[in-house]
């Protein structure tokens, strides 16, 4: 008997560490999937609070966990990507997201064969993830749905058992006294418990319908449980916020007090609830019946709903709530915000939270503080140009300084590139991992298909803007060089040239606008035609200065002024070379 009780315990740990695997691998595929849409989706974080909802209900479906993208959120309000505001509607909609999975398990899990749907799923999956083709990460979405099906179907055979129902009698400890209310309490401490320890909310709320379906547990207490574990799912959250900075801290005690607050409601009116749910659902969860398939779906409909009703409480107090959070965690007094002339990359190790898609974007609005520290040090140097022939007795001064303010934004984007080149070589080590190497039947295959080569991935392509952006750096700072030393040397350009070279400057510019544009969140359409103009224009006019140059010499103008001229028309069309590499690898 008790080895009996043993096996059942371990079939049923083996078959919530095969869902949670399964969890993980479909979560996965859908990210890769949904590659741009999820990008684009999670770029409506910004906008308003019911933007907000929508963006946190569709990602959490998508990532397919509350708790990874609580931790994400916190990460992004620490790095600047959200204000603490604007992260409010989203984890509103986040709670509510993490409710989709319940549903497809209690609406599937529990009412067909899973061995009639988990092997195909996992056959057909694997099938299309070994092939290399545009849509294989859909394979890794149905092969973690297989798996997913076959976790589950182990808990539920594991919970079946008379010695596993035995061993996990919590019925009995309600059965102390005859009392709803105390069990449902007893319930709520042991699901939020429980989902400390599986660290995930999804996972605890489908442990806990199978302990219902299988008559484990009863559906009062079953209720209370799924309270519990909706609170649960805060932890790691708080946990990653500790090595935050404020508003980092601040987000996470959001995700709680909106939590806490709604339990607080929630629980006095669950039984009411429980009967409103009993209303609009087919089925009576009340009935004693082994395998009471009304069971989990009045589960997931009480988790919804709850998750609805807070949101609905929460949702027009956003500001108010907001400033409740400022007041309860205060900046601190002794806390002085110190430019510093090194680069710090504000990233949060998010844990089994990391996720493909949120770290790309991530990487993307520091690329784009790189692309205007760029942009910046360009106008400096065009400003600076025009200023010359105007105010000659402060040319050297002028340049000098100009000099300085390069060299030092010159070392501040070398340390960016090799943090966020770091980050994103480490990101895209993680997500080849299991490619890294194959097996003899892994090589048949790709001999039996002859598959076609893979595409450049989006962190290949921001990997080579993140060097264009430091060798533009190094030009800005080269130019600047070349600016003094014609100072120096008493080889400032004429108005005549000024005219000549005034335009040239100007189209660079533009083209670093665009570059811009393209690292936005919202970038405009149709700017790979203007890239090709603006590459087109800027070579015609190099050549046309050059030349021009030339003429001059032959006439018998300053050679050294006008090789300098030469050098820096040379110098400038290089940075419009780079832009538009940029642009191509965008």
């Amino acid at each position: 008997m008790e080895t009996f009780t043993f096996l059942s315990l371990l079939s049923t740990i083996g078959g919530l560490c095969m869902f949670l695997f399964g969890m993980k691998t479909m979560s996965d595929g859908l990210q890769k999937s949904a590659g741009d849409k999820m990008r684009k989706t999670l770029n409506f974080m910004t906008g308003n609070r019911f933007i907000g909802v929508l963006t946190g209900f569709t990602a959490t479906a998508i990532i397919q966990s509350s708790t990874a993208f609580s931790v994400i959120i916190v990460s992004f309000v620490n790095a600047g990507l959200l204000t603490l505001t604007q992260s409010i509607g989203v984890i509103f909609g986040l709670n509510i997201g993490t409710t989709l999975t319940g549903w497809i398990i209690s609406i599937v899990g529990f009412r067909i064969n899973l061995n009639d749907l988990a092997l195909p799923l996992i056959g057909i999956g694997f099938i299309i993830s070994i092939i290399k083709w545009r849509y294989r990460s859909i394979g890794d979405f149905l092969l973690g749905f297989g798996f997913l099906f076959i976790g589950l179907q182990f808990l539920t055979s594991g919970m079946g058992t008379e010695t596993a129902r035995n061993l996990l009698d919590f019925e009995a400890i309600g059965a102390l006294r005859d009392n709803r209310i105390l069990v449902v309490l007893i319930g709520t401490g042991i699901g939020l418990l429980l989902t400390i320890i599986v660290n995930s909310s999804t996972a605890s709320i489908t442990l806990i319908m199978a302990l219902a379906f299988q008559d484990v547990v009863n559906y009062d207490m079953a209720a209370g449980m799924v309270m519990g574990a909706n609170l649960g799912t805060v932890l790691n959250a708080v946990l990653v916020s500790l090595a935050g900075n404020i508003n980092a801290k601040r987000t996470a005690l959001v995700h709680v007090m909106f939590n806490i607050i709604g339990l607080v409601w929630a629980l006095p009116l669950l039984l009411p609830m429980l009967n409103f749910v009993n209303m609009v659902l087919p089925g009576d969860p009340w009935a004693y019946a082994l395998n009471n398939e009304a069971i989990p779906l009045h589960l997931a409909g009480l988790h919804t709903m709850y998750n609805i009703i807070n949101t609905i409480i929460f949702l027009p107090f956003v500001n108010q709530f907001a400033k409740l959070i400022c007041f309860m965690l205060p900046d601190k007094k002794s806390e002085k915000k110190e430019e510093t002339k090194h680069y710090k990359f504000e990233y949060l190790h998010t844990g089994n939270a990391d996720s493909p898609e949120l770290n790309i974007i991530r990487a993307e609005k520091e690329i784009s503080d790189m692309a205007g520290i760029v942009s910046f040090m360009y106008s400096r140097f065009s400003t600076t140009l025009n200023s010359l022939h105007e105010e000659d007795d402060k040319a050297e001064k002028n340049t000098t300084e100009l000099c300085a303010e390069l060299l030092a934004k010159e070392e501040y984007i070398d340390e960016m590139r090799d943090a966020l080149s770091s980050f994103l070589i480490e990101c895209n080590a993680r997500e080849s991992a299991p490619r890294l190497s194959k097996s003899v039947s892994s090589k048949v295959i790709d001999t039996i298909f002859k598959p076609a080569p893979y595409t450049e991935t989006r962190t290949s392509s921001l990997l080579r803007v993140i060097v264009a952006l430091e060798e533009m750096s190094d030009e800005c700072y080269s130019i600047s060089r070349v600016l003094e030393k014609s100072v120096r040397k008493n080889c400032v350009f004429k108005s005549k040239e000024m005219e000549a070279l005034t335009p040239y400057v100007g189209q660079v510019e533009e083209f670093l606008a665009l570059v811009e544009n393209q690292l936005s969140p919202n970038p405009a359409p149709n700017q790979k035609a203007q890239a090709v103009k603006l590459e087109k224009q800027i070579d015609k006019n190099r050549k046309k200065l050059q030349k021009l140059g030339r003429k001059r010499i032959e006439a018998g103008k300053n050679v050294r002024t006008e090789l300098i001229f030469i050098d820096l028309v040379r110098r400038i069309e290089r940075l419009g070379d780079y832009c538009f590499e940029i642009s191509e690898a965008l």
